[in-house]
């Protein structure tokens, strides 16, 4: 039953001294103890166990020698890009060298996150070395003075122990990419942590190792002051910080990863003689056949060759009702086959699946950067130096009136002002929503190409739409068949049905298959003549026949007179009327409508509520299209459209100042949908991305749209939100922490609340973010 040919891999020679690998490919010695497995007929020699499990679990496929094929459509290693600068891409993890963020994947995998393992274990180190140093610097407030136990030089000897591993070890990666945000001039949040961490340890080892080159009034009591818990506790939480962010970024990848999990790892294959066997997923080749039972996971692309069964495919469109299935039908990867048994013949493997595209264009939505992000980074880029000024200013302010010990109160300031102003929140705000969106959406089936894609919907307020397949269900159907006196329905039909044999108009489909509803076998047409824009017309069974419009009937010279109030009648329910004249005379009507979708009106309603206006471009006349606009509650019309004609309506619109969404089903609708703000390719789930659009829906209908809406509304009102967290946040915190409320009621931020306070500003607009996991679309 498989098509492809499979070229056997010829045994060696008796001879030869080494035979290949059908797994990997190298070349094996032919010896006594070497691995072997008979198949076949044939020996197969393997370099190591590991080849030898693989061939075991579906030896066809390697004695085929198909492992080439299937290494040339491996997916390339994986890239790693920055969240909030998606043009630096990596072939390894490392920090972002504009702002020192971790760089992630391109497309989430089920790996663990090497970063997140690493900085947890920082975490609980700085977290053990921090408790002890609190104790030892502020036991007494909680009646334990150790450091009265201690002494001040010993204790003093105690805090550098336990604070010079985390700075020198622990802190390490904040070095790093403070150093390198100095170096590649691109000041970001580690320039202002490494800043304050390495100031207040820098001058704690001065006040422990030489003390004298403070000035008396700088002594508290036995010695200087020192920062060691400060540092540790900073190093602490900023770490608590980070490790809480990586985790929720993880989290934003949770939509993508459960997509890819959709697709089974194994598929049952058919072999040529009817065996069937489990082979990997991985191994699976186009043209292979494979059973898909009732239960399972449909595999991978494929076309049904036999069986018919529902398959539904709600977790690719969001739609819940199950679609019939049958020989000829194509079938998605990572659908569920609900009752009768599918055999498929595979037609995408590899990244040409649906779902593998979809995971693609999520992922690539993530990269992308919404225009409102322009704002977060032009504020960014003046924001360290700023800041590191105003530490600046607070330090030599504090230095020169502040109490005694003054220098203590300068560097905590100074140090608190760097640790509290962390740009981080900032430049989180808008990548990490639209992360989240795009996982979301594409649970409902709206996949988002590029964030300025969501922003802009969600300032759009003119959509256009086409009528055929997406208002309606794209397949017309035979409504109605009127003879007039002295002729008969089925025989109207049935001339009607054997002219249009010859036709290849979609009308003509609809006519044949409702003759055959009433089982009537039309006969066949001789000296057909197709009229464009008009009809066709022929002779059948040796009587001269003619089916068309009034421009038809008028070219014959056929008066239509008391057909014509019937067929306007027709017209204005929305149906396409044809009068059917058998030798001059006319004998009667047919009618074709195209149904509307059961879901088109509440989608429309849903639409206005959103406070859309709604055109509808149609190529259909006038009357046909008015009524169904009528019916629908659609603002406006546009008929007997061309696909140029559509374009030239968005320039039209633009010129008048709406934003304007076209939906459109992609092929002559793609100049329309480049000139749009949007772009919306309606998809029937075969060729996902339509590139001239920014956003697809995988269902062919307007439900789509609505959730579309719904989504970047939410979005955009999302990334305000946590735009609004972090400006604020930094606006109240740089002037608290450099000490302006200390003359009114005495307040001076410790480094390590300002610390803290950091940590909890990006978390807070984490889970702001998270929250349109859960948004209703």
């Amino acid at each position: 039953m498989s098509d492809h040919a499979h070229h056997h891999h010829s045994a060696p020679e008796p001879g030869a001294k080494t035979a290949t690998d059908p797994v990997c490919g190298m070349q094996v010695e032919r010896r006594e103890d070497a691995r072997t497995r008979d198949y076949g007929g044939e020996t197969f020699y393997f370099c190591s166990d590991g080849c030898r499990e693989k061939f075991e679990a579906d030896p066809y496929f390697y004695a085929s020698g198909n492992a080439e094929m299937t290494s040339k459509q491996s997916p390339p290693g994986t890239q790693y890009t920055c969240p909030m600068h998606p043009e630096v891409v990596r072939d390894e993890p490392g920090s972002c060298p504009i702002c020192g963020m971790a760089l992630e994947p391109m497309t989430p995998s089920d790996e663990p996150n090497e970063e997140l393992t690493d900085f947890t274990r920082r975490m609980w180190v700085s977290a053990a070395a921090a408790v002890p140093l609190m104790i030892i610097t502020m036991g007494e407030l909680v009646g334990l003075p150790v450091r009265a136990w201690l002494g001040h030089q010993l204790s003093v000897y105690v805090e550098f122990v336990l604070a010079t591993p985390i700075i020198l070890w622990a802190a390490q990666p904040f070095f790093k990419r403070g150093w390198e945000s100095i170096r590649n001039v691109s000041p970001n949040m580690w320039t202002l942590i490494s800043l304050g961490v390495g100031a207040a340890y820098l001058y704690s080892l001065f006040a422990t190792f030489a003390p004298g080159v403070f000035p008396d009034q700088y002594r508290m009591g036995d010695g200087v002051g020192t920062y060691y818990e400060a540092a540790v506790v900073i190093i602490a939480l900023v770490f608590v910080g980070q490790v809480l962010e990586l985790r929720a970024r993880e989290r934003t990848g949770d939509a993508i990863r459960a997509l890819m999990d959709l697709a089974p790892k194994t598929a049952r294959r058919i072999l040529p003689d009817g065996t069937e066997y489990d082979a990997p997923l991985e191994n699976i080749v186009e043209g292979d056949m494979l059973r898909v039972r009732p239960g399972d996971s449909v595999p991978i692309d494929g076309e049904v060759v036999e069986g018919r069964s529902s398959v539904d495919e709600s977790m690719i469109t969001g739609e819940p009702v199950p679609i019939e299935k049958t020989e000829g039908d194509r079938v998605t990867g990572g659908t569920i086959n609900k009752n009768g048994t599918l055999a498929i013949r595979t037609t995408q493997v590899g990244a040409d699946t649906v779902l593998a595209q979809i995971v693609e264009m999520v992922a690539g939505a993530r990269r992308s950067r919404a225009p409102i992000q322009g704002l977060a980074d032009r504020v960014a880029s003046v924001f360290v130096p700023a800041v590191v000024a105003v530490a600046i200013i607070a330090f030599f302010t504090w230095l020169l009136v502040g109490p005694d010990p003054a220098l203590a109160y300068a560097i905590a300031a100074a140090v608190s002002v760097l640790i509290i102003a962390c740009p981080c929140a900032l430049g989180l705000a808008t990548p990490i929503s639209i992360t989240t969106a795009a996982g979301r959406g594409a649970q409902a089936g709206v996949l988002i190409k590029d964030a300025e894609a969501l922003e802009r919907m969600a300032r759009v307020d003119t959509v256009i739409v086409d009528k055929t397949g997406t208002l309606t269900e794209g397949k017309p159907k035979l409504t109605d068949v009127v003879a007039r006196d002295g002729f008969e329905e089925d025989q109207v039909l049935s001339l009607a049905a054997a002219l249009e044999r010859g036709s290849e108009h979609p009308l003509a489909e609809a006519i044949i298959e409702g003759a055959r509803a009433r089982d009537l076998e039309p006969g066949r047409a001789e000296e057909f003549d197709a009229v464009t824009g008009k009809g066709v017309r022929g002779v059948v069974d040796g009587r001269r026949v003619a089916l068309g419009n009034h421009a038809m009937m008028k070219e014959l010279g056929i008066a239509a007179d008391p057909s014509d109030e019937t067929a306007d009648t027709l017209r204005a329910k929305g149906k396409t009327a044809m009068y059917v004249a058998i030798e001059g005379t006319i004998a009667g009507i047919v009618a074709v409508a195209d149904p509307i979708k059961d879901s088109t009106a509440d989608a429309i309603r849903d639409l206005h509520a959103l406070g859309l206006t709604i055109i509808m471009a149609t190529g259909d006349n006038q009357r046909t299209a008015e009524a169904v606009a009528r019916q629908l509650g659609i603002d406006e019309v546009r008929a007997g459209v061309l696909p140029e004609d559509k374009q030239k309506l968005v320039e039209e619109l633009h010129a008048k100042g709406a934003s304007v969404a076209m939906a459109g089903d992609g092929v002559n609708d793609a100049p329309a949908l480049a000139a749009a703000d949007v772009g919306i390719a309606m998809s029937t789930g075969a060729d996902v991305a339509v590139e001239s659009a920014g956003i697809t829906l995988m269902r062919g209908d307007l439900v789509g749209l609505v959730r579309a809406r719904k989504l970047a509304v939410a979005t955009l009102r999302n990334i305000r939100q946590n735009l609004f967290f972090a400006f604020a946040y930094n606006a109240a915190g740089v002037p608290i922490a450099a000490g302006i409320l200390y003359p009114v009621i005495g307040l001076l931020l410790s480094p390590m609340i300002a610390a803290a306070a950091m940590s909890l500003s990006s978390v807070s607009v984490i889970s702001n973010a998270l929250r349109l996991r859960r948004v209703k679309l």
